[in-house]
């Protein structure tokens, strides 16, 4: 067992650390740390092909741009991202806001 101290990490790469192959040696998960500045404004939040997300935000809400008008996501609620949806993300306060992203690769169905 490894422990990452993810919110040191992120600080290392600009707010923002993918847990996945490069650290973990496998393709199938991954998990993002990530930090939104006070007022950052549409951040892309767009799974990659064959790919499944979950979005949580941590410590404070999230406002999600998408194609069906505006949601707030608050703190402790998660939102599944299929690999064909996509939205931006913004920061509705002042400080910096946590969320997670948790991802992993669709399992292809046999028809």
């Amino acid at each position: 067992m490894k422990l990452f101290d993810l919110s040191k990490l992120a600080d290392t790469e600009g707010g923002e650390y993918v847990l996945g192959s490069k650290d973990l040696h496998i393709q199938t998960c991954y998990l993002i740390y990530s930090r939104l500045q006070g007022g950052e404004d549409r951040r892309l939040i767009k799974p990659g092909e064959s790919h499944d997300e979950i979005l949580c935000a941590v410590d404070g809400p999230l406002l999600m741009h998408t194609s069906r008008g505006e949601i707030t996501l608050p703190p402790g609620h998660a939102v599944h991202v299929q690999e064909n949806e996509s939205f931006f993300l913004s920061n509705p306060l002042a400080r910096p806001v946590v969320y997670v992203v948790a991802g992993g690769r669709r399992e292809h169905q046999a028809t």
